[in-house]
């Protein structure tokens, strides 16, 4: 009998190299979403939720100083939350992400630290402390989504999730292929985790109504844009769709 032909580690597919069962049943659920509906593995799916700090949704905080209105973003807590009870009850991987710099600004291009006025850079003293640096009450996530113990915190120095964190890493060595996103902003650090994210072979779903912008129009063109050409970055759902495949999945194990 012919021996049995190895196949060399670097030639497998890397979900292959990293998957590891987990306890959860290894169920599927099929998503109603634009372009088209979406078929996911519950035990390979991770929630991803994007930068929901205080210094960009309080009253006093990063954002508010710029001179946006914060109201919009909050309107994406609400949704977020339930997202958040919802992958939580179903076993999924909960990862939470800040955007945010060391404290002698070592990681923060001076291309970044230089824009606006004086005053409200980042790393200017802010009402909830230096602006954008970790550490300070206004890098912290709001109190209505605050991460559980075990449920990691990414900090990134960029809009991208995935530029200079491990997130990729952690995802891998989970056996993660889809990934449910949401937080804000839509058309900044969203979309940029989601181009992140398709480039390196993870399919995305965006939930549309627990994401949120400054700029209302942008968040509706940054939704379209991942939907467009057929899913050209991923697909477009609402928090809704996701519950309720959630639930018809709970009713049939």
């Amino acid at each position: 009998m012919a021996p049995a032909r190895l196949v060399p580690a670097q030639a497998r597919p890397l979900q292959s190299l990293f998957r590891q069962p987990t306890e959860a049943a290894l169920s599927h659920a099929e998503i109603a979403a634009q372009p088209f509906p979406i078929r996911v593995d519950l035990a390979r799916t991770a929630l991803v939720i994007i930068d929901m700090q205080r210094d960009f949704l309080e009253p006093g905080g990063f954002g508010a100083a710029l001179g946006n209105d914060v109201s919009l973003l909050v309107e994406a807590v609400a949704p977020c939350r339930q997202i958040l009870e919802g992958a939580r009850s179903a076993g999924m991987l909960v990862i939470h992400t800040r955007e945010g710099h060391r404290p002698d600004l070592s990681d923060a291009p001076p291309a970044k630290v230089q824009r606006g006025p004086v005053e409200k850079r980042i790393g200017a003293d802010g009402p909830m402390g230096r602006i954008l640096i970790r550490g300070e009450a206004g890098h912290d996530i709001v109190p209505a989504l605050a991460p559980l113990p075990g449920e990691p915190v990414l900090d990134k120095p960029g809009k991208g999730a995935f530029y200079q964190t491990d997130l990729d890493l952690m995802l891998r060595n989970r056996g993660i292929e889809t990934l449910l996103v949401c937080g804000v902003t839509t058309e900044v650090c969203v979309h940029t985790t989601v181009r992140e994210a398709n480039d390196r072979g993870y399919r995305c779903l965006v939930l549309g109504d627990a994401c949120a912008s400054y700029f209302p129009e942008f968040h509706e063109v940054g939704l379209r844009m991942i939907a467009a050409q057929g899913g050209i970055f991923g697909w477009v759902s609402t928090t809704g769709a996701v519950l309720a495949a959630l639930g018809r999945t709970e009713k049939a194990a």
